[in-house]
């Protein structure tokens, strides 16, 4: 008997959906091995969260949004991981303070991976009814958590890199050959003309709300560097006084060096006379080919000012990245390719700028903010983005610790100014 085409299309749709479903969870899991219990406790700071935390907050978004949702008479796992949890949504309940994560012993690594594996059996179990029902709402929650638990890979990465750089030892998240470096080209431009062209997401496949609605803006004639600031470009600011000069900061960057006693990005030290750095691979002498990566905003335009350029606005970024490859270094591939555990060198195009994909965050000089039009979706998931637009600055194009299928041109990421433990970096304008 012959199968409907409409079955056939469900069941390829079911099968595409599971499958995500799985790896991406699956790479949550993957990101956690090499860490030891203890490793997944630690909070090094306030903007850290725990390993433990990022695991169980991931699968409380699933959770709270669809299980409890979409299953009538739902039981929580426990009814405690509501409150301990919660990151930041209001109209959810309290939330165990963000600074004092780290004081949570309790519940425990196996605890949480306990309650990973029952909700991901429920959702599981779901997913085939969303999707023969064609209900979009539920399946529109469900992309929204796996975007969201892609977001805290990253996170999981750029956190657990603090924690080991607290340690004497330095030890490395996962021990791997770094790969070679590679002579880079200097510095070019690449030219732009005026234009009155759209910015934001066309609607078509995921967005997040921040990214919409799609309007046009006029752009006058710009210049993009070809690539990344790179180290030894940012080396040589140094040596020429960069974090002795007041002139080149922002008043609120200046109190931030001397306040905080800045001379250098974050994780820059010197051993035995010689610049060095730690990565995710621990402790590696200084390459000046490779973007210089985890400065603010404020030494990303300390730099632009000292060289005679600028920062790009997000709409500039945005505009000369449309019709670009994905390409670059990402964390899909982190535990098969060294050189995902930090950012690499790569030629430059000399038509196209490179590497606006993967490596490092680019700072722009774009406050992050509403589009025109902008509301915020209704209920709790409205909280995800819009009460954030305040004090803070736009970032784009992904980083090596961002997965390749979770970044697009329109993405928006936002950090405020002093942020440093982002893999953020530079690239100019003119």
């Amino acid at each position: 008997m012959a199968i409907p085409l409409t079955s056939l299309s469900t069941n390829r749709e079911l099968s595409t959906l599971l499958d995500r479903y799985t790896e991406i969870r699956h790479f949550s899991d993957q990101i956690r091995g090499p860490l030891t219990p203890e490793d997944c406790v630690i909070q090094s700071m306030p903007d850290v969260s725990p390993t433990r935390w990022h695991l169980a907050h991931t699968t409380w978004f699933f959770e709270t949004f669809v299980l409890a949702e979409y299953i009538t008479n739902y039981r929580l796992f426990d009814d405690n991981y509501k409150y301990l949890f919660n990151s930041y949504y209001n109209s959810i309940g309290e939330q165990f303070p963000r600074p004092q994560r780290g004081l949570l012993s309790r519940p425990g690594l196996h605890d949480i991976e306990s309650y990973r594996q029952h909700v991901d059996e429920r959702l599981t179990e779901l997913l085939p009814q969303f999707v023969e029902s064609g209900d979009s709402n539920a399946l529109s929650t469900v992309e929204l958590g796996l975007q969201h638990e892609q977001q805290h890979q990253e996170l999981m990465l750029t956190d657990i890199k603090h924690v080991l750089s607290c340690n004497p030892l330095y030890p490395a998240y996962h021990k791997v050959e770094c790969s070679a470096s590679r002579d880079l080209s200097p510095l070019t431009w690449v030219d732009y003309d005026e234009d009155l062209c759209w910015l934001g997401h066309d609607g078509q496949g995921f967005s997040y709300d921040n990214e919409l609605p799609r309007h046009r803006q006029y752009l006058n004639a710009y210049a993009l560097a070809s690539r990344p600031v790179n180290c030894g470009e940012y080396l040589e600011f140094i040596q020429d006084g960069g974090y002795r000069r007041a002139e080149l900061w922002l008043s609120l960057g200046w109190q931030h060096v001397v306040g905080h006693g800045w001379t250098a990005p974050l994780y820059w030290f010197q051993q035995d006379a010689c610049d060095r750095y730690f990565t995710l691979a621990g402790r590696r002498e200084l390459n000046p080919c490779e973007p210089v990566c985890h400065v603010s905003y404020f030494e990303a335009d300390a730099f632009a000012r000292w060289s005679g350029s600028r920062l790009p606005t997000e709409l500039e970024w945005e505009a000369a990245s449309r019709d670009l490859p994905r390409v670059g270094n990402f964390a899909d591939k982190l535990l098969a390719d060294s050189a995902a555990v930090h950012p690499s060198p790569d030629a430059v195009d000399d038509i196209r700028p490179a590497r606006m994909f993967g490596d490092v965050w680019e700072w722009t000089s774009s406050s992050y903010g509403p589009y025109p039009g902008y509301e915020a979706p209704q209920g709790a998931v409205g909280e995800y983005n819009g009460k954030f637009m305040c004090n803070q600055y736009v970032l784009r194009g992904g980083s090596c610790a961002t997965s390749q299928t979770h970044i697009r041109p329109t993405y928006r990421n936002f950090f405020p100014p002093e942020a440093r433990w982002q893999f953020s970096g530079i690239r100019l304008a003119n």
